[in-house]
This record gives C-alpha cells, structure tokens and sequence, in this order.
C-alpha cells in the first residue's frame, strides 16, 4: 500500500473520531481508537514513504522511534503526546478497560491526531519532493 493510501485512511479515522464526539460523550472510547488508529496509520505511512518495513504493531512509540532513525525531527511527537494514544489502540475497545475516557479526553486525542497529520504529511511531501529532485 502506498503512503497516499496510509494517509487516506488515517483521513477517515480522524473524521470519523471528530463525528463520533459530535454524537456523544458516551462514545468518547470508540473516538480516542479512531485518533489512535490515524496516528499508527500516519506514522505507518511515513515509513512507507521512504522505503521502510512496515511490521505490525499497534505501540506509537515503537512507531516513532522507527521513524526517528529516519528523522530524528520524529522526536517532537513525544511533546504532542501522540505515544499516549496506544492505550486505546485495544483496551479501550473491549470492557475490561479500567476507566472509560472522557468526552474531554476524546477531544484532546483527537487534536493529537491532527497535529500528528499535519507534521507527518508534511514530512511525506518534504521526503517526495526531494526525492524527486534527485531523480531529475
């Protein structure tokens, strides 16, 4: 799958997040998922976009420390808190989780979310237009 592909559905996770808080607080956990399935997806597609291995995980420090050996830049994810996403990247789907997060919570996981689109992307289209140069 292409980076444009990755972005593209890390796109739909964060529209979804942001419709789900438009509906509810009682769906605060379904929307900080979606939030954290866009920054794995983002951060997925950023590897991608410059030739990496993509494995499975769902750990958003795994995923940025990846990319830091590309870019170290990646660091500043940590000040966003983008790595506080994991924990809903499973318990928050299933009952066992121990406290539900707030609608609050959902809110600021989903401005994670966008904040790690906009450096990501422009990351990809930094990488895409260097590459291309070179290419000439």
């Amino acid at each position: 799958m292409s980076a444009l592909r990755w972005v593209e559905k890390a796109e739909k996770d964060i529209e979804s997040a942001r419709h789900l808080l438009g509906l509810g607080s009682h769906l605060a956990d379904v929307a900080c998922f979606h939030a954290q399935q866009a920054v794995e997806k983002l951060l997925k597609a950023f590897l991608v976009s410059r030739g990496a291995e993509i494995t499975k995980t769902h750990n958003i420090a795994r995923l940025i420390e990846r990319c830091r050996e590309i870019d170290p830049e990646f660091e500043r994810l940590y000040d966003m808190e983008a790595d506080r996403l994991t924990e809903y990247a499973v318990e928050a789907r299933y009952p066992e989780f121990e406290e539900e997060p707030s609608a609050e919570e959902a809110e600021e996981a989903v401005k994670i979310a966008e904040k790690v689109r906009e450096f990501v992307v422009k990351k990809i289209e930094c990488g895409e237009a260097t590459s291309s140069r070179t290419s000439e």
